[in-house]
């Protein structure tokens, strides 16, 4: 486990980084000085509470935003790498790639249907919306009483609220990415 002063010096480079904060601006917002910064964020110092308090008055941020682990700058995520959610006897798998964040308000998967497969979902929350993106194959969506087909290439949006089914009426594996946006914790947000 990182010491809590390195993650420290990590989050406040990245903060004041994010804000095109040089260490002199910093040090004038913060009352903290320049050296003493530069050294937290090299992790070659481990600042007492009161200098963290007035880094995070000064920056106007949560104290808890300098320890918290920091969201690495690129994520790579491989579908062999993720147990996938499985439903119709394993002919409908479904592969969190991005699990729901509360900053981006989404999560994604790829989910593969085989030949002959329907699955039904039901509605969604008021606000939630679907954005599917086909890969391989064809995909039929049935929204209420409404059927739309995309084949590869093809995408589509819809509000999920209603009842919905997938269905693979190919000769091959349909493979799509859905990305379930959260309208309404967005705008709660």
């Amino acid at each position: 486990m990182e010491p809590i002063h390195k993650k420290v010096g990590k989050n406040l480079q990245a903060i004041r980084k994010s804000r095109a904060l040089s260490l002199d601006n910093a040090a004038e917002l913060t009352g903290v000085s320049k050296a003493m910064l530069g050294q937290i964020e090299r992790g070659d110092s481990n600042p007492t509470i009161s200098v963290l308090w007035r880094i995070v008055n000064g920056l106007r941020i949560s104290f808890t935003a300098l320890i918290d682990d920091v969201e690495p700058e690129v994520t790579v995520v491989s579908p062999e790498e993720v147990e996938p959610f499985m439903e119709e006897e394993g002919a409908y798998r479904a592969y969190p790639l991005f699990p729901y964040n509360p900053r981006t308000k989404f999560e994604s998967y790829l989910v593969e249907l085989d030949p002959g497969c329907t699955h039904l979902s039901e509605g969604h929350n008021d606000g939630v919306e679907e954005y599917i993106f086909v890969q391989k194959g064809a995909l039929e969506l049935t929204v209420g009483e409404e059927t739309f087909t995309a084949e590869t290439g093809c995408s589509m949006h819809f509000s999920a609220n209603r009842t919905h089914a997938y269905r693979n009426t190919g000769a091959e594996t349909a493979r799509f990415y859905t990305v379930i946006f959260y309208a309404d914790a967005a705008a709660r947000g």
